[in-house]
């Protein structure tokens, strides 16, 4: 049983009810942008105010996957596949827009050179990289015939690329610049030219029989769609903005992979829900 210390609440009015929700830790840097899009997508329910939990330390996809399903956590977020989807109930919503699967590598301060040359996906390939053990893009690299090596602890990867375990690890293009800027004691930095591609959904799940709030979040959710503000909330969240400018994914070298886990009810059809490269 995990304990769930930090409570943060949704303002609603006096006559609503009080839902009490069960989530991740909210300190971690890759964290808080979700915990806010789940408040805004919980603040338009008219009818209950929700109270948020979060657990006092940041916990692993695994572990989240068991905890929603015990009942121990109520709502968590991660990149979707087949296996997931026939867990948890997923709401089909990309937090990210599928921004996730746009990938920059972070690799060794000095190492740029070695990056410079690759101009096929089948030297890439010559590089290992690093990825969560739990993680939904571990099967997608493997599949593409990449060389991966996996950690439990996300924090570790850091650590391990520093320590010469791998050569880059991939991140969605929202996440390098502030995980390089947060370990500022490691020798590491940001890739110049590359980028590779796949498609990619990190959702909100929730469990099977809890229908009633999987409708409450995905209508919160589109919502936002159609009125502007999910676009407004994302393009103008700081690290996503900065990752966007940081990037220049328009001068990056593309390489473009299959995912063969994404679930068939993935809704490439709403083009609102999706990142483009202008």
């Amino acid at each position: 049983m995990i304990s769930l210390a930090c409570c943060i609440g949704i303002s609603l009015p006096v006559s609503a009810a009080q839902v009490t929700l069960n989530v991740n830790n909210s300190e971690s840097i890759n964290n808080i942008y979700q915990l806010q899009l789940l408040k805004e997508a919980l603040s338009r329910d008219p009818n209950n105010q929700y109270i948020i939990n979060t657990s006092p330390v940041d916990l692993n996809e695994g572990q989240m996957v068991n905890y929603i399903q015990s009942g121990e956590m109520d709502v968590m977020w991660g990149g979707t596949n087949n296996k997931y989807e026939q867990l948890m109930e997923p709401i089909r919503v990309p937090l990210f827009k599928g921004l996730l699967g746009h990938r920059l590598f972070i690799i060794r301060k000095g190492e740029q050179q070695r990056f410079n040359g690759i101009d096929s996906l089948s030297a890439l390939r010559q590089f290992k990289v690093g990825q969560g053990r739990q993680w939904a893009d571990t099967q997608v690299l493997e599949s593409a015939g990449l060389d991966v090596v996996t950690a439990m602890k996300y924090d570790g990867l850091f650590y391990m690329l520093e320590g010469g375990r791998f050569d880059a690890f991939p991140r969605g293009v929202h996440e390098p610049f502030a995980e390089v800027s947060k370990h500022s004691e490691l020798n590491l930095t940001v890739e110049k030219n590359l980028l590779l591609v796949y498609p990619l959904a990190a959702y909100f799940f929730v469990a099977k029989d809890n229908a009633k709030l999987a409708q409450t979040i995905e209508t919160g959710l589109m919502e936002m769609i159609d009125d502007g503000s999910f676009d407004k909330f994302f393009y103008q969240n700081p690290m996503v903005a900065q990752a966007l400018e940081n990037a220049q994914l328009a001068n990056r070298t593309v390489f473009r992979i299959d995912n063969p886990n994404m679930p068939p009810l993935t809704p490439y059809d709403n083009e609102k829900l999706w990142f483009k490269i202008e």
